[in-house]
């Protein structure tokens, strides 16, 4: 994401903690029931983080942590070096903006947004026009005598999102806030979604399912499955170098283990594969569906090295190509265009020849 001046990434030091100055130091222990939260998170200020994670996996939980509605059974929360602990979640510098965005039905917008400042103290004159200047800046100007009933779900997710920022919160939690928007405004509110965090000068935390949400919105990822973090990086370093299975099908890539001998990695489920990496000892092989090819019979004078017979287990239309799940000697997924696919005459039970290009797998140490 590019900002105006340092991002909060650089400040950050590649987001391996938060500067003494400021920004978020976080530890979260939650217990409940049988489940167990113990998630470490740090952030500089400006920077923006994605949790990301399987449902289930505690990431709705750490939001409720950090703003106060899970009390913590362990741990510390600090934000630009203050202890939040135990402050209830009314006096905590926080915004949220709720999947569902809950405005109140009986406001308008311009009122929904002056909530805020009102609960922190402000005169209601000066709360409505701080209001006023957010739902201007968010290009809701003309809807600020609208009730939440007469928005649509693009102008309810900016007044949420105007309403939680005009408290000046020093940290900004977003719950799945484009969930509840058709395909078409989520791209419009993605986009302007963007640009509000580009310049947004605190931290900003933002919890999704949706992997090109967390791309396009976060500096940093950090996965989260059972409770706890499993990898975390930069966008692209997570989207190159997966190390789960939930993460590689995140996105879009055949994930597999093994121990590597030079270019030969020999997998934990049997063949070998041959990578672009000359390494040693235990590794993750990564390669994406559309660099495997798929026959009909084994090709004849080939010399592929990466060679296996599958049978065809499923089909579905991915995009504008069918993925093809596999099973047989090494299970993958495949991309095809629709004509190759129906060339190859596939369905289940189909048996193929599944080759891929060397050049395309790619391993790095597990």
């Amino acid at each position: 994401m590019t900002r105006t001046g340092t991002t909060g990434h650089d400040r950050a030091g590649g987001g391996t903690g938060a500067p003494a100055s400021g920004g978020l130091d976080a530890h979260l222990v939650v217990d409940r029931g049988t489940f167990r939260l113990d998630l470490a998170l740090t952030a500089a200020p400006g920077e923006v983080v994605a949790l990301l994670g399987p449902n289930g996996a505690g990431k709705s939980t750490a939001l409720r942590a950090l703003a106060g509605l899970a009390p913590l059974t362990g741990g510390h929360l600090h934000l630009d070096g203050t202890e939040l602990t135990h402050r209830p979640p009314e006096s905590r510098p926080v915004g949220v903006v709720f999947q569902d965005y809950l405005l109140f039905p009986h406001l308008t917008a311009l009122d929904n947004v002056a909530f805020g400042p009102r609960c922190r103290g402000a005169t209601k004159a000066r709360a409505r026009a701080a209001a006023a200047a957010w739902l201007d800046r968010m290009g809701l100007a003309e809807h600020a005598g609208a009730k939440p009933r007469r928005l649509s779900g693009g102008q309810a997710q900016r007044v949420a999102l105007a309403r939680a920022l005009a408290t000046d919160p020093r940290l900004l939690l977003l719950d799945e806030p484009l969930a509840a928007l058709d395909a078409r405004t989520r791209l419009d509110v993605r986009a302007q979604l963007r640009r509000h965090l580009a310049v947004f000068e605190a931290v900003a935390v933002l919890v999704t399912h949706d992997p090109l949400d967390a791309m396009v919105l976060a500096d940093r990822l950090v996965v989260v499955e059972h409770g706890r973090v499993v990898q975390e990086g930069t966008p692209r370093d997570i989207a190159r170098h997966p190390r789960t299975d939930y993460i590689a099908r995140l996105v879009g890539l055949n994930l597999r283990t093994g121990r590597a001998e030079g270019r030969t990695v020999r997998l934990d489920d049997g063949p070998t594969v041959t990578t672009t990496e000359d390494l040693t000892g235990r590794v993750f092989v990564a390669f994406p569906p559309d660099a495997v090819t798929l026959h009909g019979s084994r090709p004849t004078g080939s010399g592929a090295r990466n060679l296996w017979h599958c049978r065809v287990a499923g089909m579905e239309t991915h995009g504008d190509r069918i993925r093809v799940d596999l099973t047989g000697e090494l299970p993958l997924a495949a991309d095809l265009t629709t004509v190759a696919a129906a060339e190859l005459g596939l369905h289940p039970g189909t048996e193929v020849w599944a080759s891929l290009e060397a050049a395309r797998a790619h391993a790095y140490p597990a």
